[in-house]
């Protein structure tokens, strides 16, 4: 029966040990080794036809290239600032979100983590404190879940440090679908965030030659890839994946808000010199405006609708010139620096816009 025995492992050098397997076990154990046997033989034919070397292929799951990350702006407000207190060393924190579908990704909040870092490199050195504030968070409504971590590169751009895989590779194991957001702060400008996030490649699959990612819709634009990023090992040991930034009614209010002047700010007194020289810059333009607006009128008299609007285009219009003047200085703490005349001729300005109205 041994000698009728034809397996792949055997002109391997495994000869020997296979026989003294089959020799000490009964019939039942020799049938469960085969069948074992022909399931690595199965298994080795798959991982050799994915280098070209078999013709059946092990059908694995991949990830998708479609696959997005959602960042709420408040989460990304909270990762910008956290990285511009923390200049010049890295900072990290964990996010919470959710896994909504096969497909994305969402963060809706982030916190700050106990750290140990340094001006290349970031390592969290308190794991108990993410379970504490995580139970803290959700006294105050935070049902959500850690979906990934974020952690700043100031200056030198987004990728991945050998630490930082190592970091990833420890989230990894708890949930596959962990993502590692990267976002310098410096580099960061009005109107333009640096970010990017990063998820690692599977090191056998890398080893077999094969696509760590299936190549069907592409929802978003993933970034090019830099120069650093590619020496850095992006798209060898790990790959980025699109963020996408939605903002629901409530956040975009909040955006709108934060270019406005806070009620603290009129409490504040401002230098009486200063003010003075900001009153008298004022006086002589709502002088000027006042003017213009006063041809202004003369030329609505004289002119139609549709003519005045035709010679008025790409004009400045002085009546709500003025009135911005007028609000400025009605509003300002130190209305008792304002002279007599700039009183007056505030009084009128409002008089006379109030009848244009």
């Amino acid at each position: 029966a041994e000698d009728g025995i034809r397996d792949p492992l055997w002109s391997r050098g495994l000869g020997d040990v296979y026989k003294r397997q089959v020799s000490t076990q009964s019939t039942w154990d020799f049938n469960i080794l085969r069948v074992q046997m022909d399931e690595f033989t199965r298994l080795l034919q798959g991982q050799l036809g994915g280098m070209g070397g078999g013709q059946n292929m092990v059908d694995m799951p991949l990830n998708d290239t479609s696959e997005q990350i959602q960042i709420s702006s408040l989460a990304l407000l909270k990762m910008l600032k956290h990285g511009k207190a923390g200049v010049p060393m890295e900072v990290m924190g964990l996010m919470l979100g959710q896994f909504i579908d096969d497909y994305t990704v969402r963060c809706i909040d982030v916190f700050a983590m106990p750290q140990s870092g340094t001006g290349v490199s970031v390592e969290a050195v308190d794991s108990v404190y993410q379970q504490a504030m995580h139970e803290m968070l959700k006294q105050t409504g935070r049902e959500e879940t850690v979906v990934g971590w974020y952690h700043s590169h100031p200056g030198f751009g987004c990728w991945l440090s050998g630490v930082d895989i190592n970091t990833q590779q420890g989230f990894e194991v708890l949930n596959n679908r962990s993502v590692a957001v990267v976002v310098d702060p410096i580099q960061s400008v009005r109107g333009k965030v640096v970010i990017d996030a990063f998820r690692l490649i599977n090191p056998q699959i890398a080893m077999f030659g094969k696509e760590p990612r299936q190549t069907t819709s592409n929802v978003g634009n993933i970034q090019k890839p830099t120069l650093v990023s590619l020496v850095r090992g992006l798209n060898r040991h790990y790959y980025n994946l699109v963020i996408n930034n939605r903002k629901n009614d409530l956040e975009q209010k909040m955006l709108m808000n934060l270019q406005k002047a806070k009620w603290s700010e009129g409490f504040q007194l401002k230098n009486f010199e200063d003010h003075s020289k900001k009153n008298a810059k004022v006086l002589e333009e709502m002088t000027g405006l006042t003017a213009e607006y006063n041809k202004w009128i003369q030329a609505e008299m004289q002119k139609s609708k549709k003519e005045m609007v035709v010679s008025t285009v790409g004009k400045i219009n002085p009546a709500l010139r003025l009135g911005q003047h007028i609000e400025e200085t009605m509003t300002a703490v130190s209305y008792t620096h304002l002279t007599l005349p700039t009183i007056l001729l505030v009084q009128i300005s409002v008089v006379a816009v109030s009848l244009k109205k």
